[in-house]
C-alpha cells in the first residue's frame, strides 16, 4: 500500500470490529500508521476515538441525537435479543462502567427510539467513552455463559497473537451435547495451525475474559469444538446470500434459519476438526 501512497499515516475505520483484520492488513503496509476508529450507522454519527490509544470512542453528546441505555440483560431482552415493552431504560448520568447496554436513539431527523441493535460499554464515564461489544442477536447464552462478540474477538486475537496466525472470519454456534450443551466454531485462517491447539487457545482465553463462561465451562457447557476453513469459505458464502461488500457483515453467532442455511453449505465443505 505504501508503494502506492508512501505517505499514508492515518488509517479511519468503522463498522466493524478491526481487530480480527489487523494482522493481515499490516502485511500490506511496510511502515506503522496511527489508527482511529469511528462508530457511525445510517441514523447518525454516534461516536469517535478522539485521542491515540484511547480504549474507547467517545459519544458524539452535542450532534442532535438523545441517547437512551437499556442494560442487556434477561429482564429486558428475551432469549431471541428481542426488547420487551417493559425494558428499563436509563439516561447516560445513570449508566456504569464494565455493563452491556443495548442503545436507543432518538434524533432530529425523525428516529424515535430506535433500537440500533448494538450493545456497548462504557469503559470511561467521566469521557462517555465507549467500546462496541456486539450485537443483541448475537450474543451466545445457552447456559448463562453470556458470550459477547467482544468476548470472542480478544479470545480469537490473543489465539491468533500467540500461534503467530492471521483469523479473518470466524463464527460460533449453540449445539447439543447430550443432555447438556457445546459450542462449535468454524475459523477461518489460511496459515497451518493444528485445529486442537487452536480451540484449546480459545477456549482459555475465553475462560479468562468470562467469568460466566469460566463457570459453566465446569458444569454444563460441556464441550468445544472448532473446524479450521480457507477464507474463501466464508466469502463464498456471503456472496451466495448476496451479501458481499463493506456494509456486510459475517454474522460472529449462528442461530436460527442462518444457521440451517451455514450447515447446509458446509455439507459440500471437507472437514479439518
Amino acid at each position: 500500500i505504501h508503494d502506492i501512497w508512501p505517505n499514508l499515516s492515518f488509517f479511519v475505520h468503522g463498522g466493524v470490529s478491526f481487530e480480527p483484520y489487523k494482522k493481515g492488513f499490516e502485511k500490506l503496509i511496510s511502515k506503522p500508521l496511527t489508527y482511529i476508529e469511528t462508530y457511525l450507522a445510517s441514523e447518525g454519527f454516534i461516536a469517535y476515538q478522539d485521542r491515540q490509544f484511547a480504549k474507547g470512542m467517545r459519544l458524539a453528546l452535542n450532534e442532535h441525537i438523545f441517547f437512551e441505555f437499556v442494560p442487556f440483560n434477561d429482564r429486558n431482552f428475551d432469549v431471541d435479543g428481542n426488547l420487551k415493552e417493559d425494558a428499563e431504560t436509563l439516561m447516560i448520568d445513570s449508566v456504569e462502567e464494565g455493563v452491556n447496554y443495548a442503545i436507543l436513539l432518538s434524533t432530529a431527523a425523525g428516529a424515535w427510539r430506535y433500537l440500533i441493535g448494538d450493545t456497548i460499554k462504557f469503559v470511561d464515564k467521566k469521557r462517555s467513552e465507549i467500546v462496541i461489544t456486539g450485537r443483541t442477536k448475537h450474543f451466545l447464552s445457552l447456559v448463562g455463559e453470556h458470550l459477547s462478540v467482544d468476548n470472542m474477538n480478544k479470545a480469537v486475537k490473543l489465539a491468533g497473537t500467540e500461534l503467530n496466525i492471521c483469523i479473518p472470519e470466524f463464527t460460533v454456534a449453540g449445539v447439543p451435547y447430550g443432555l447438556f450443551f457445546a459450542h462449535k466454531w468454524w475459523v477461518a485462517c489460511d496459515d497451518k495451525v493444528d485445529p486442537n491447539v487452536l480451540r484449546k487457545k480459545i477456549d482459555q482465553h475465553l475462560v479468562a475474559l468470562n467469568d460466566d463462561y469460566a463457570v459453566e465451562r465446569k458444569s454444563a457447557l460441556k464441550e468445544v469444538y472448532l473446524d479450521i476453513l480457507p477464507e474463501s469459505k466464508f466469502m463464498e458464502f456471503m456472496n451466495l446470500k448476496g451479501k458481499i461488500g463493506g456494509q456486510h457483515k459475517f454474522p460472529r453467532v449462528m442461530k436460527g434459519k442462518m444457521y440451517e442455511e451455514w450447515l447446509r453449505f458446509l455439507e459440500s465443505v471437507p472437514s479439518h476438526t
